[in-house]
């Protein structure tokens, strides 16, 4: 398995990305190998900074371009054909590499994955999908803002990537559908949540539990929970910063209390780096983004995201779910 990274895409590049790939290598057999997408002279200059490094099972593609966070995505698109972005996502599209991983531009990356690799049939907009810590494991959130705006069937579509990618990677079966939504009842919301709520229970194969309330995501009462790009951003955002307040409260109190707390473990959970990026569910092709700010953790475990979605054929899956019917009686 060939597993392409753009070693160019986060705020410390490329030395995050190599000694993420490094370590990822080091912690698994030689069933995969890392192609470091960007410059060539800067990348060789950090491996050299690992010696233990197992040069047979990373390979570098030179590419002279990258794509800055604040570029527009789509002129940069074309206008820098030689970015690690374009370059890494060329490579996914003609089967050089099995996965592209990129902590880079994620507007890039949407817009590359799209225009090269397109969407599977059944899927009109790709979301992002984030797993976020609950009190009896992992939900699957999405879209966490790829789509600011959507149409109920586009949320349809949402529930049923994310129903496949919670069987698939987090072994959960029949996995409990949720729409966001500020109450229970069926008939909150606004328009495009009540028409997606009457879609939802009319789609087969989806174990959809109905509306949940903000307060239930931590509760676990979802393994997938479904909203458009606005609120799933909002809602991400608000929990990332969770962690760092309620240490911080911790900390003071600790220190007042004289009470020696492990805040590091209790809180482990709650860091992004540990998830392994962001799957862009429903292009044809296994793409992880990774937060720009990405620590090399983030990489390594990144990098194990997209083989395990490589060898558990998840894009292949979500194709056949999307190829069934789109209404039918609710079922799992």
């Amino acid at each position: 398995m060939r597993i392409a990274l753009d070693a160019m895409g986060s705020d410390r590049a490329p030395a995050v990305e190599v000694e993420g790939a490094v370590g990822a290598l080091l912690d698994r057999s030689d069933d995969v190998r890392v192609v470091l997408v960007g410059d060539r002279e800067r990348i060789e200059a950090e491996l050299a900074r690992f010696p233990d490094a197992p040069r047979d099972r990373l390979e570098i593609h030179h590419a002279s371009e990258v794509i800055e966070m604040g570029e527009p995505p789509a002129t940069a698109i074309r206008r820098k054909r030689d970015s690690s972005i374009v370059v890494g996502v060329n490579l996914l599209k003609a089967g050089e590499v099995d996965a592209f991983i990129s902590a880079g531009s994620t507007g890039a990356v949407m817009g590359a994955s799209l225009i090269t690799l397109r969407t599977i049939p059944g899927v009109d907009r790709p979301p992002v999908g984030a797993r976020i810590p609950t009190v009896s494991g992992r939900c699957l959130a999405l879209d966490v803002g790829a789509n600011v705006d959507c149409k109920p069937h586009q949320l349809v579509q949402f529930a049923q990537l994310g129903s496949v990618y919670a069987e698939d990677m987090l072994g959960i079966e029949n996995p409990r559908v949720g729409l966001l939504n500020i109450g229970t009842e069926p008939e909150k919301g606004n328009e495009v949540v009540l028409e997606a709520y009457g879609l939802l229970t009319r789609t087969p194969h989806l174990n959809f539990i109905g509306n949940v309330e903000g307060r239930e995501i931590v509760a676990g009462k979802c393994d997938v929970l479904v909203a458009d790009g606005f609120v799933g951003n909002v809602m991400l955002k608000f929990y990332e910063s969770v962690a760092g307040l309620i240490t911080g409260m911790l900390r003071r109190e600790a220190s007042e209390s004289g009470v020696q707390l492990d805040l590091d473990r209790i809180f482990r959970g709650l860091d992004y780096a540990t998830t392994g990026g962001a799957p862009l569910l429903g292009v044809n092709g296994v793409v992880i983004i990774c937060h720009g700010g990405s620590p090399p953790l983030a990489i390594r475990n990144a990098i194990g995201v997209a083989a395990q979605s490589v060898e558990r054929r998840m894009v292949e899956h979500m194709a056949a779910r999307l190829a069934r019917p789109a209404e039918g009686p609710n079922q799992p």
